[in-house]
């Protein structure tokens, strides 16, 4: 067996862990394989919203196992606050939740020292979620980090020292602060010790010999990778396909499809370059029907039209086999939608990201009609208008790889395969 990947191909907020709790029937085992609590994944069944932020997206399926691998960085602070919400509804994820010994641990200090930097880059904030992800990721590449593991052995002594060394480091701000969250921080850590700490890089290569089918889902976006993405306002760790492997410890040959999500048009929270980006009455009618609010910081989110340019790098980027494109009914009842085809740079057009996406880059627009259709209420392809089957070939042509499921409302049952 294959491990498929499923990631977001733009700027975050695809509806990853929708398509995910529609996916987890067919596999035995759903994975997180990189990001932390910055990411909520939104799944909605039975008139219900619930949001993810460490666990992987497959637990409402009782019978499925699920991994939190080396890859992640987890707040045992909000860690235990999704337990305890989830234990609330009766689900008991003792038993199906596996958690990587070699995970790292975000520290309260970890999200102050997120905050201090981001308020003393005042007008150039690159948008962090404040979730400490950056700083946590600077430790465990600074090779200072605390780990899961470590919370069976010496494992005061080692937060002890490390809080240390972050305090030393606040000196070098303006910038007040306290530890009221140390006490939960260690109540954290006890709920984390209720469960299955393994070795996941073994565990995770046993399922597959064992013919075991597994979906790892990706958090964040490929734009937003720390490598490839819109530097420097990206997220600290590999969002693309191979993070899989290197956050899963897996080698590449064991990649099998690669699932790429996008949303019809494009979004994006916090700051960065944005080409596509709407700054008119058509930007806040999507941000109004698209309810564009970030799911883990409630910020208002940018809107645009579609940018295949940039899709089309993240495209490459992963080797995707499969799109899923989601928020279709969103635009509904636009006349006209616009999809930027190429970018045009002090007169040059191209179809290539740039180096510098900050500069004068101007979308160069394709336009179509748009359905004017009230596609939530559809369960079959077959009820598609021909202006949305017109916009699918349309992608399908420009991107060559076909799209494999068309999403139209956020219920569970709101998705079409194709």
């Amino acid at each position: 067996m294959q491990v498929d990947v499923l990631l977001g191909l733009q700027w975050g907020d695809e509806g990853k862990g929708k398509i995910v709790d529609v996916l987890t029937p067919r596999y035995d085992v759903i994975t997180r394989f990189q990001g932390g609590p910055n990411a909520g994944h939104t799944l909605e069944f039975n008139n219900h919203k619930h949001i993810l932020h460490n666990i992987p997206s497959g637990i409402f399926r009782k019978d499925k196992l699920n991994i939190i691998t080396n890859g992640v960085v987890l707040d045992p602070v909000v860690f235990m606050r999704e337990i305890d919400s989830l234990e609330a509804m009766g689900i008991d994820l003792t038993k199906n939740l596996w958690i990587s010994k070699k995970a790292h641990l975000i520290l309260p200090t970890h999200r102050i020292l997120d905050a201090a930097s981001e308020a003393a880059k005042g007008e150039s904030k690159i948008g962090s979620t404040l979730k400490g992800i950056g700083p946590t990721y600077m430790d465990k590449t600074g090779r200072n980090g605390l780990r899961v593991g470590d919370i069976d052995l010496d494992f005061t002594a080692r937060y002890e020292a490390l809080k240390s060394k972050h305090q030393q480091l606040l000196k070098l701000y303006d910038f007040e602060y306290n530890l009221e969250e140390e006490e939960k921080f260690f109540a954290g850590i006890e709920v984390i010790r209720k469960f299955n700490r393994v070795d996941t890089e073994y565990e995770v290569n046993r399922l597959l010999e064992e013919n075991k089918s597994i979906l790892a889902e990706g958090a964040q976006g490929t734009l937003l990778d720390i490598d490839f993405g819109s530097y420097p306002f990206v997220t600290s760790s590999n969002t693309v396909c191979a993070g899989a492997c290197t956050g899963m410890g897996i080698a590449p040959s064991s990649v099998g499809e690669v699932y790429g999500i996008f949303k019809a048009y494009c979004t994006r929270v916090g700051g960065g370059p944005f080409p596509s980006e709407l700054l008119d009455d058509e930007g806040e009618r999507l941000r109004d029907i698209g309810k564009e609010f970030g799911s883990t910081t409630g910020r208002p989110r940018r809107c645009g039209w579609l940018d295949l340019v940039a899709l089309k790098y993240s495209l490459m980027l992963n080797g995707v086999t499969q799109l899923i494109m989601t928020k279709t009914d969103v635009l509904d009842t636009f006349e006209t939608i616009k999809v930027a085809t190429a970018y045009s740079i002090d007169g040059e057009l191209t179809d290539q990201l740039p180096y510098d996406l900050e500069a004068d880059v101007k979308p160069v627009y394709t336009e179509m009609p748009g359905w004017k259709t009230d596609l939530t209420g559809i369960r079959s392809r077959d009820q598609f208008p021909s202006e949305l089957n017109g916009y699918i070939r349309f992608l399908e042509k420009e991107l060559h790889v076909p799209v494999k499921f068309v999403s139209i409302g956020p219920d569970r049952e709101q998705i079409i395969e194709m």
